[in-house]
């Protein structure tokens, strides 16, 4: 038709090199010591880039998952299928180690390489990650039980993946089920029960809440024993071929996380093994909570990545009132804004992954106690306003689902909810001040490690030591936002170029802060921003 004739429209943003194109990923990694990791990963930055993943990873979210309770004969199968597309995805992410790389090869760096992976993939396609992490988490959790994990461990850390539930199978994806509908958070006001069957078997009676990835091959599960609350490993197939008895309910209708199924399930009389000791399942578990902690900051970043990314693209291909959009003063300081917010959170992310390493010491693994869950808060909570003003940069086209900023914008509040809310954090951050000192001691030394370049930090960073001293419930958030904030300075100031940390620091600490995204002080270098977007 004559009178339909495109224009002025961004072309497609395929067949980018994902890697190669997001410069703070690509420099923390080298930074934090994954340098060896950079052909792997430029390989899985242009596998998410295609068109083809990006077809996939939109119709995983729109063929979503679907309950199959029964066969056609009235068999009780208590299945979840879900669309080829969703398989090829999350093949892709097992196949390049997005899941346990770092405990397979626990080199230097090892999870700074499994984390920027796990990012690449998340960048696109959000839903998958879930099962991923949980299984990457459950590793530390099942060394509390040697047997267990003489078991189990060869088929997490199996690069192999296979989707459906049966006997035999070389590799494995685990998922937790933790909360009930009387409790959530509160996992010890759980009613499911545990009775030992001898011969290390337990029978479950219960039910849970929230039970993600409900295909996965095994369960970390809590559940109450004559000593208190426990955790044990729930397998899907027994060994002797038959299926454990897992009773999925329902599929949860979220907001968002649409290609990854959640489930309410029943156990009744179901197989467990367990893991750790009895009466010692918050303890348990919970490595593998601050290990999914972590993927929540991971996930938020590549969140804040695409966002970004797909931000720009459309600005700089599209025109308005005579001039590029990225050339319009307006949006030259949005589009500035929301990249150092990305940026500032990729570089947190890669810090904390490096101390998750191997080889970390003493230092090291107090620091990350503090500065996980500070940064889950944080990076957590603003994923969701970050999405909503990048959408906004595409105008109506953004606000629409044939474009992944929707889809984004409704995937970013889960990461803030999952691994505890905001103030189940702000009040463990309270917890670990006061009982666990050489934890805000290592912190404190890393933001001590930046003062001297900028006076608007030092002062800050003087103000956050007497708040720490005064620290209650009442006032947990703010300062937790206050570490997780001063946290992002520190590391920017140290590492990033000079625009980027000066921006940050006035921005962010400084007393022309403002509100929203756009708000930047005068003195920002916004066009060095934007050509790191």
């Amino acid at each position: 038709m004559a009178t339909h004739v495109v224009v002025n429209q961004p072309p497609p943003r395929v067949d980018v090199d994902e890697f190669a194109a997001h410069a703070p990923l690509r420099e923390g990694v080298e930074r934090f010591g994954a340098e060896w990791a950079v052909p792997a990963l430029g390989e899985v930055g242009r596998l998410v880039g295609t068109a083809a993943f990006q077809e996939d990873a939109e119709r995983a979210n729109v063929a979503e998952p679907q309950l199959r309770a029964f066969d056609r004969w009235g068999n009780r199968i208590d299945e979840v299928e879900y669309d080829e597309s969703y398989h090829r995805v999350i093949a892709a992410a097992v196949g390049a180690g997005a899941h346990t790389s770092a405990w397979a090869d626990p080199r230097p760096g090892a999870n700074v390489a499994r984390a920027a992976a796990f990012m690449l993939f998340a960048q696109v396609e959000p839903g998958h990650a879930c099962p991923v992490s949980m299984t990457h988490a459950a590793v530390p959790a099942l060394a509390a039980s040697p047997d267990l994990t003489a078991e189990w461990l060869p088929r997490l850390l199996s690069r192999d993946y296979d989707g459906r539930l049966r006997p035999g199978k070389s590799s494995a994806l685990v998922g937790m089920a933790m909360t009930e509908k009387q409790g959530g958070s509160d996992v010890r006001a759980g009613t499911t029960r545990a009775l030992a069957d001898g011969d290390g078997r337990w029978l479950i009676t219960g039910h849970k809440w929230f039970c993600s990835a409900p295909m996965s091959d095994a369960f970390l599960v809590l559940a109450q024993t004559a000593r208190g609350l426990s955790c044990f490993l729930v397998p899907r197939v027994l060994d002797d071929g038959t299926r454990n008895v897992f009773l999925l309910q329902r599929l949860k209708d979220k907001l968002g996380n649409r290609s990854n199924a959640s489930a309410e399930v029943e156990f009744a009389d179901t197989v467990g093994y367990l893991v750790g000791e009895e009466g010692r399942g918050v303890r348990t578990i919970l490595e593998m909570v601050n290990r999914t902690r972590l993927d929540c900051v991971l996930g938020s970043a590549a969140g804040m990545r695409q966002a970004v990314a797909e931000a720009a693209w459309h600005v700089r291909h599209r025109s308005a009132f005579g001039a590029r959009l990225v050339d319009l003063p307006a949006m030259t300081a949005v589009l500035a804004d929301l990249a150092l917010e990305s940026e500032a959170a990729t570089t947190l992310a890669l810090r904390l992954a490096r101390a998750h390493d191997a080889d970390a010491s003493e230092s090291e693994v107090a620091f990350r106690r503090l500065a996980t869950a500070a940064a889950k808060y944080w990076v957590c909570k603003r994923g969701p306003g970050h999405a909503a003003e990048a959408l906004e940069c595409l105008g109506g086209n953004g606000y629409t689902e044939a474009f992944p900023l929707a889809r984004r914008y409704r995937e970013q509040p889960v990461m803030a909810v999952w691994e505890g809310s905001g103030n189940v954090i702000a009040l463990d951050v309270l917890r670990a001040l006061r009982r666990e000192p050489e934890a805000w001691e290592a912190f404190d030394a890393e933001l001590a490690a930046a003062r001297g370049e900028h006076r608007v930090f030092d002062e800050h960073h003087d103000g956050l030591r007497a708040g720490v001293r005064a620290a209650d419930e009442a006032s947990a958030r703010g300062l937790v936002a206050a570490l997780a904030q001063s946290l992002q300075a520190a590391l920017l100031i140290r590492h990033a170029p000079a625009p980027v940390a000066d921006a940050f620091v006035a921005s962010r600490l400084g007393p022309e802060r403002g509100a929203l995204y756009g708000e930047l002080p005068p003195r920002v270098d916004v066009g060095a921003l934007v050509a790191r977007a």
